[in-house]
């Protein structure tokens, strides 16, 4: 099952509209977006809590790191640049944080709230190696600037 990005951008608005709390915002994003392919393993949120500081937020998968401060890892490297990250094989990532054996590739998106401010990250991780392409990037970013501007 590959994820048709059109139709989840939209169940995804349909079911977040008029909602401004960014936990409940990110439950509902992690579990849509986690179900909606089959090469999504780990599908969640590392939200800012401190000053250069990830906390595990809601996610589907099994279990993730509970801290991951913006010097570590894939996720880290996403917050401290505010960019992107979209990574074919994790074993070739310098600094990777293993928290998942299975984990072969990843796509962390940056996460903004209305203002602009850095919220938290988006990581995706799969079991396949090379498994995130640009345009998955793409559309996620978009649905997530759309869902999460609604954030103050």
């Amino acid at each position: 099952m590959q994820v048709d990005y059109d139709t989840l951008a939209k169940t995804i608005a349909a079911l977040t509209e008029g909602e401004d709390d960014a936990v409940a915002l990110m439950a509902t994003v992690a579990c849509e977006v986690h179900h909606a392919d089959d090469r999504f393993d780990w599908t969640g949120f590392y939200r800012v809590t401190a000053p250069e500081l990830l906390k595990i937020g809601p996610y589907q998968g099994g279990h993730g790191c509970l801290v991951i401060p913006f010097s570590r890892g894939v996720c880290g490297a996403a917050a401290r640049e505010g960019r992107v990250q979209l990574v074919p094989d994790v074993d070739a990532f310098p600094g990777h944080i293993a928290c998942a054996s299975t984990t072969r590739s990843e796509l962390v998106l940056p996460v903004r709230d209305g203002t602009g401010t850095l919220i938290a990250v988006f990581d995706i991780d799969s079991d396949q190696p090379d498994a995130f392409s640009h345009k998955d990037a793409t559309a996620l970013g978009d649905i997530l600037q759309s869902v999460f501007q609604q954030v103050k």
